[in-house]
């Protein structure tokens, strides 16, 4: 159901010019239909006049219960789809380590002091992520503080991926702007310990994803 309420969402006005064209057609039925039944001089022109309107009226209100079926989707479900949602994009070596330096064993692997000031695609006002910071150890649930405000905009979410794997996993996702306030929330108390990556994507109102911001973190829980 995910894929077809986000197809619903991207299309959103082309779906509403169908509906609207749709639309004028019924009310042209149904004008029609009530002046022949005003006109009509016989009892049994009269039923199929009045038959006739009752099709279009009917027909009339599936359309406007379409509109509000679709204003709904897009409006309220599309941006806060369940936060199981997985996709695979490219991921950026922002924690890569030197070659020669493994950590002991048993050890969380250290994030270097380049990778603690490495961030990629943020737009500060924009696409931003404050909180964690870029290197940060972070452990149990956390808030996300950031910045989700572009022209057009249509809805953010955020995801992480562990390093070296490539595969984004949605946590949660968000319907309204944010200016350098809360985003949510992530609980990585389920997660190894290790470095990951944590990305906000914003996604304008066509459906348009925009450059993530992307930061790197290490999670060590106890």
């Amino acid at each position: 159901m995910g894929s077809i309420y986000r197809s619903l969402a991207t299309y959103e006005p082309l779906i509403y010019i169908g509906l609207a064209i749709a639309g004028l057609y019924a009310f042209r039925r149904m004008w029609r239909s009530w002046r022949e039944w005003r006109d009509s001089v016989y009892t049994l022109e009269r039923e199929f006049a009045l038959k006739r309107l009752g099709q279009a009226t009917a027909f009339g209100l599936l359309i406007l219960l379409l509109l509000f079926v679709e204003f709904y989707v897009a409006t309220f479900i599309a941006p806060s789809l369940p936060a199981t949602d997985i996709m695979t994009t490219p991921t950026l070596n922002l924690l890569a380590t030197p070659v020669g330096t493994a950590p002991p064993d048993g050890e969380v692997p250290l994030i270097t002091p380049a990778a603690q000031s490495g961030m990629s695609g943020c737009v500060p006002d924009e696409i931003m992520l404050t909180s964690p910071v870029p290197g940060e150890e972070i452990r149990g649930t956390v808030e996300l503080i950031g910045t989700a405000d572009v022209p057009n905009f249509g809805f953010y979410k955020y995801e992480f991926a562990s390093v070296g794997t490539g595969t984004w996993a949605t946590i949660s996702a968000g319907s309204e702007t944010k200016r350098n306030e809360s985003l949510g929330f992530w609980d990585t108390t389920a997660l190894a310990n290790g470095d990951y990556f944590l990305q906000l994507v914003v996604i304008d109102n066509v459906g348009q994803t925009l450059e993530p911001c992307v930061i790197a973190v290490r999670v060590a829980n106890q």
